[in-house]
């Protein structure tokens, strides 16, 4: 933890506002700062102790770093509205064979070889290529929540099949980790307060010992009677 407050870096798209809610409700003690950054920056935000934890993109490089899986987002293709594309409800990538899939250098998805045709550039950002795919130059293959973070009037979107999704975890450093990790843990894979995971147990609670009773059949001054016969 850095200082007496919790640095929670997250890239774009992700939004962590539901988490600071409940980190207030059950932490109020912490505050829990959020801290914008890009998705090629978000490791080094953690190494450089910018950060005590970060939400990004897990097709990044994360050496020294550990990482819990959160989820994996749907890919969308973006697109004008006007588009012959926009008549169905999902788009496939053969479908984008013939036309210009712009690829920039911020691209979060983890392609083997992106559709469509090559674009003449690269744009630099993912926010550059909105502006030009609004411009008619080019469609644009991005999680969906980047396309809701940018979305325009003129353009819309449809579900990406045979496209690998974007995934999100949770990450930080290997070697000395933030205290209360294990409580942001906790509330980023829904657990409740009652949880016990990552609390210390607690001891057994001590019975209590019962008085030994005399054995039957047995007089006073501890000799034993003989049976009857």
């Amino acid at each position: 933890m850095t200082g007496s407050e919790f640095l929670l870096g997250y890239v774009p798209g992700v939004v962590p506002t539901k988490w600071l809610r409940i980190w207030q409700e059950r932490l109020p003690e912490v505050p829990l700062t959020l801290v914008n950054v890009s998705a090629a920056d978000a490791v080094d935000l953690v190494r450089r102790r910018e950060a005590d934890a970060v939400l990004l993109r897990l097709c990044t490089d994360r050496t020294g770093m550990h990482t819990i899986p959160l989820y994996t987002e749907t890919t969308v293709v973006v697109m004008p509205k006007e588009h012959p594309l926009t008549e169905a409800e999902e788009v496939s990538a053969a479908e984008l064979a013939e036309s210009v899939v712009l690829h920039p250098l911020d691209d979060t998805l983890d392609w083997e070889r992106p559709p469509g045709l090559v674009a003449p550039e690269r744009p630099e950002t993912t926010e550059h290529a909105i502006r030009l795919a609004a411009a008619g130059l080019g469609l644009l293959v991005v999680p969906q929540s980047l396309a809701r973070l940018h979305h325009r009037r003129d353009l819309t979107y449809r579900p990406l099949t045979e496209a690998p999704g974007s995934g999100v975890g949770l990450s930080w450093l290997q070697d000395g980790g933030p205290e209360l990790i294990e409580e942001l843990i906790g509330i980023v894979r829904g657990r409740t307060v009652n949880s016990t995971r990552g609390r210390p147990p607690q001891p057994p609670a001590k019975q209590k010992t019962q008085p030994q009773r005399k054995a039957r059949g047995t007089a006073k001054g501890g000799r034993s009677r003989k049976p009857r016969r």
